[in-house]
């Protein structure tokens, strides 16, 4: 059984609270994890603007208890207080992830953006997004960063064309099954794509009565068939309110020995045989628990 550990971190206090407490849980534990830093300003609270554009926004965000876990203040930034830039935190953090064996990469630059807005931006948009992105994580760990994963798994012709000029050796942008080659449209793109596939901590809890307990029992069930998966966890939920419950069902993976991996260790093995990876469309779809819709691996339909 393996499964690949994806930390997404989209706000200044993931960053300062949820990252710290994080990297002692895997430091328990000797596992290494991928984290995502999101290095733009922390507008998080222009997303209660999704109430009027997203079916399903309110219920989730009252159903997880979003004010509590984010902090009253986290959920003013970008509206009634200003915009913090979570980067100015990242000297102090980042450089320490990557010493202690963690993965680190980009969750896009300003998330709220990317989120909501992806696919109205330009091209000339989406490239200004990356390159901000690369520019601070750049002066701060020394060398560009190799791996993304987009603000809300949020994918587009346009995003993976641009990704792809940029460089990067995979990208962690959709819900799907298996690692693929996306096709948007006639276009493939030649960026490998390793998509979360597991459902995520704040879509099911609360959900039909899941408790935190029961979500952790069901991702260990996903794990029972051999396949490798992953699992998306955001810093400000199992680095913070869920913390405990996070680190006993590590403690259950260990003793049903579990093999943890790093995204990119994956993607290395697996460019080592392009020709066996399959190529699919993404489309735009809806998971349960998530308000509004996220791009989804569709059917495998070709081989590269």
């Amino acid at each position: 059984m393996r499964l690949g550990l994806k930390v997404d971190i989209d706000t200044l206090g993931g960053l300062t609270e949820g990252v710290p407490a994080l990297l002692e849980v895997f430091a328990a534990r000797n596992i290494r994890a991928s984290f995502f830093v999101a290095l733009g300003p922390d507008n998080s609270g222009r997303a209660i603007f999704r109430v009027f554009r997203q079916r399903g926004f309110l219920e989730k965000m009252l159903r997880t208890r979003a004010p509590s876990v984010y902090g009253f203040r986290t959920m003013l930034y970008g509206t009634m207080l200003p915009a913090p830039r979570i980067g100015a935190a990242a000297p102090l953090l980042l450089p320490r992830l990557r010493a202690v064996g963690h993965e680190v990469g980009l969750h896009g630059y300003d998330h709220v953006r990317w989120h909501d807005r992806l696919l109205a931006l330009t091209r000339a948009e989406v490239d200004r997004e990356i390159h901000q992105a690369q520019a601070s994580f750049t002066g701060i760990m020394g060398v560009r960063a190799t791996s993304f994963a987009a603000p809300g798994w949020q994918a587009s012709k346009t995003s993976r064309a641009a990704l792809a000029e940029a460089g990067f050796s995979y990208a962690s942008d959709t819900r799907g099954s298996r690692p693929f080659f996306p096709r948007f449209g006639a276009q493939v793109s030649t960026l490998l794509e390793i998509p979360t596939t597991l459902p995520t901590l704040d879509e099911l809890l609360g959900l039909g009565r899941c408790t935190v307990e029961d979500f952790f029992d069901l991702i260990l069930s996903r794990l029972e068939n051999g396949k490798p998966q992953v699992l998306t966890l955001h810093a400000e939920l199992e680095g913070g309110p869920y913390r405990e419950a996070f680190g006993a069902f590590l403690d259950k993976c260990l003793d049903r020995g579990v093999a943890f991996f790093r995204l990119a260790d994956w993607a290395r093995e697996l460019l080592k045989r392009r020709e066996d990876l399959p190529v699919a469309p993404v489309y735009q779809g809806r998971l349960p628990g998530r308000a509004g819709t996220v791009s989804r691996q569709g059917v495998p339909e070709a081989w590269t």
